[in-house]
């Protein structure tokens, strides 16, 4: 018997199962799964952006900013945010998952979080390999800058939000400088009241070689910066393949989201991920995703360029749109400017 904390995600899997049982073309998901590769990602020592020696603060610039063009992911170490807080923040992580399943749907009666926080698998799902085996609380910060700290949950959170939009900010304007551009941009269009903080948990799967933890995306912010436990889980594309992520207990990871692909004209990549599940284990992680407001232009700082520009509010509601009809997300490719357009 589940747990009643738990989603009902084997319901769902058992729904998009008798969808499909009669049609061909869902196999091939084990194979994909097994064209994996192990490594570590660049790992940058970011104190070396206080040092007084000019060519140190340069070296690490040059650093972020290489690993953002040939990667899209880095880590970061020695980032200034104690252990501490994520432990607390773990801690308070795992008893709200804890709690029972239909009190999570009703995130804002319990939690006082806006509706459509809590998350679970994939409702837009059309097959086996677009269900995500997880549960999550997608958090706007005004959520917890509204609640004032008023409890245990709401003051951690507020913290690490606080310190890792810090970061986020020097990191953006890291890239915009190596890019040749001094700008307030990021400093007059991000703010917490803008961001968001996403709460994962992914339960142990009995159906790991059919069922990914998350899909495959590219996310939809100008970074994200996420703290995951010692349980291996993240892969990203690579060279056309694959590869893991070691788990670095000392480390941020850094991912270049689509409207940093779009501002530095795809200098800056947005790369494809996904989280695979563990038969036996549960994973945690907690995300920081460094947005705009809604209105927000985005648009390439040189030409020229190779995306149209947009609104914030216009892409969400685009990826929104096509989630819904399609079952994934399209993303950049909508508003790339082929030859001979306008």
């Amino acid at each position: 018997m589940e747990s009643i904390s738990n989603p009902p995600l084997h319901e769902a899997y058992k729904i998009l199962l008798d969808k499909i049982q009669n049609r061909k073309g869902e196999d091939g998901f084990e194979q994909e799964l097994l064209v994996v590769e192990e490594c570590e990602l660049p790992v940058i020592d970011v104190r070396r952006l206080e040092e007084s020696d000019e060519v140190l603060r340069e070296e690490c610039k040059s650093e972020i900013a290489k690993a953002s063009q040939e990667w899209g992911f880095f880590q970061v170490v020695k980032h200034g945010i104690s252990n501490d807080v994520f432990s607390r923040l773990r801690t308070e992580q795992e008893m709200m998952f804890q709690q029972p399943f239909d009190k999570k749907t009703k995130e804002h009666k319990f939690f006082n979080f806006s509706t459509g926080s809590y998350r679970w698998g994939t409702p837009t799902a059309t097959c086996i390999k677009q269900l995500s085996w997880s549960e999550a609380f997608h958090i706007p910060l005004t959520d917890i800058l509204s609640s004032s700290g008023s409890n245990t949950f709401d003051s951690t959170v507020e913290q690490f939000a606080s310190q890792v939009s810090s970061l986020a900010q020097t990191l953006a304007d890291i890239l915009a400088d190596k890019m040749g551009h001094k700008s307030t941009y990021f400093q007059e269009n991000c703010s917490p009241s803008t961001c968001y903080v996403r709460l994962n948990r992914y339960p142990p799967c009995p159906l790991a070689s059919e069922v990914h933890g998350l899909m495959p995306h590219t996310d939809s912010d100008f970074l994200t910066i996420l703290h995951q436990d010692q349980v291996t889980g993240l892969q990203i594309v690579k060279d056309g393949k694959w590869i893991a992520v070691k788990p670095n207990p000392d480390a941020l990871i850094i991912i270049i989201g689509d409207l940093f692909q779009v501002w530095s004209n795809g200098v800056y990549k947005s790369v494809e991920h996904r989280v695979v599940t563990n038969p036996k284990l549960e994973r945690f992680s907690m995300a920081y995703f460094f947005c705009p407001c809604n209105d927000t232009v985005i648009e390439s700082c040189t030409e020229p360029s190779v995306y149209k520009k947009f609104s914030f509010g216009e892409y969400r509601q685009g990826v929104q749109d096509d989630v819904q009809k399609l079952g994934y997300k399209i993303g950049l490719p909508k508003f790339l400017i082929h030859k001979g357009t306008t």
